[in-house]
């Protein structure tokens, strides 16, 4: 299979003019790599070229762009991707000027998306976000057009006459938001049902490649393939949970969050990371060997904080500790290494204490008559202790303030 890996140059541009998530530095240059590599090509040279601004007709200027047709020369290579997001006719004057497909950070993204989406939901998400990208860019897309169908960035929509059919697109588009209403709507269906059988919610997010789907499948033996790849999930899986005898949750895997995500692609995935916005806790995974883990960090509590519910309770939880130790303590703060399964049981006990609080430890005395509430503490509460005595069923159970309230009138005595 080696004559399908594609070589390619990376190139960044640190302009003063640009705003950090504009830039390009070695560090997002690495990461760069890492997301060629998820996408099946190998990186030949980097390339970070510092300037004032940009230059206005071919982002790097003729110079640095002759230095590039060289070294892909030199390497047999055909690609170049940009750290940075381009315009159509800075692509176009770029692929003169190099001989080569010069694809941008968005659009290499966007060929991960199109290999991993696997539910229709997820394949219907990257196909707008596709033809998102694409529209105002069909003016300036010569080379990579006629490429479409082979190799990166080139997993595209189809076989359409893209470059002049706008309104084809156009029309696609609109049925496609029209078709991903749907898929929603029945998910909503689902998510109601889900609240009436009173499971909570529990959702894994962290910066792509954390550990998230290994954790998942070490707490769930889901089988769902975990591989050190960047953006290895990219559709939802949810998975049943036992947590405890009392304690049953429903575990969703999300898609993993970048820096510099294209905000079109955020709007294009929120069905997928709108499981966020309904999850009773949330897992923040953090690969505690990564080198940029602080910045990493930020970049998922930011989206947290725009995604999920307002409020909603966050585990810390910090993942390839047997790569590296170095963990600082705090509240709902968990260790552990998903690989040798160190830790797993501190984190159930965490999610447990976590899904506990604001719920009501009592002991009920029930009449005979309303027994049936005895069967509706086992669904609804966690039950501690049953006796039957002869006044009634005495019943000790952890119960939220809605069940409690109902139950107030048999209260015996309230726990805590």
């Amino acid at each position: 299979m080696d004559h399908l890996i594609e070589k390619a140059v990376l190139v960044g541009l640190n302009a003063d003019v640009f705003t950090p998530e504009e830039t390009a530095t070695d560090e997002t240059l690495d990461e760069l790599e890492a997301l060629l590599e998820t996408a099946g090509g190998v990186c030949v040279a980097k390339v970070l070229q510092n300037r004032h601004t940009p230059d206005p007709h071919s982002f790097i200027g003729a110079g640095k762009a002759e230095e590039i047709r060289q070294i892909l020369e030199q390497e047999q290579a055909q690609m170049v991707i940009f750290d940075n997001d381009l315009t159509p006719s800075q692509i176009s004057a770029l692929e003169s000027l190099t001989g080569a497909t010069v694809l941008d950070r968005s659009a290499l993204i966007l060929d991960i998306f199109a290999q991993r989406a696997q539910t229709k939901e997820g394949r219907l998400q990257v196909e707008l976000a596709q033809y998102q990208y694409l529209l105002p860019r069909l003016a300036g897309m010569g080379k990579s057009l006629s490429r479409l169908g082979g190799g990166i960035g080139t997993r595209g929509p189809g076989e359409t006459k893209l470059e002049t059919d706008r309104r084809h697109i156009r029309e696609r588009i609109d049925r496609l938001r029209a078709e991903l209403k749907e898929v929603r709507k029945v998910r909503a269906v689902q998510r109601e049902r889900r609240i009436k059988n009173r499971v909570p919610v529990v959702a894994l997010v962290g910066y792509t490649n954390a550990g998230k789907s290994t954790i998942l499948n070490a707490l769930t033996g889901a089988g769902i393939p975990a591989n050190n790849r960047l953006f290895d999930t990219l559709d939802t899986t949810t998975r049943r949970l036992t947590i405890s005898d009392n304690l049953e949750v429903l575990l969703s895997d999300t898609v993993g969050f970048i820096a510099k995500l294209p905000h079109h692609l955020v709007e294009a995935f929120k069905a997928t990371l709108e499981e966020l916005e309904y999850a009773d806790l949330l897992i923040h995974v953090i690969d505690a060997s990564d080198p940029e883990r602080d910045a990493h960090i930020q970049v998922v509590e930011k989206l947290i904080s725009e995604l999920a519910a307002p409020g909603v309770r966050v585990i810390q939880c910090y993942n390839k500790t047997d790569l590296e130790d170095d963990v600082p303590p705090g509240k709902d703060v968990v260790r552990i290494s998903a690989r040798t399964g160190e830790g797993l049981d501190a984190l159930l006990h965490c999610i447990e204490t976590c899904l506990d609080q604001g719920k009501i430890t009592a002991t009920f005395l029930l009449p005979y008559s309303a027994a049936g509430m005895v069967e509706t503490l086992h669904d609804q509460a966690k039950v501690l202790q049953v006796d039957y005595e002869a006044e009634g069923i005495r019943v000790q159970a952890t119960c939220d303030s809605v069940l409690y309230g109902k139950l107030r009138q048999y209260v015996v005595t309230r726990h805590g």
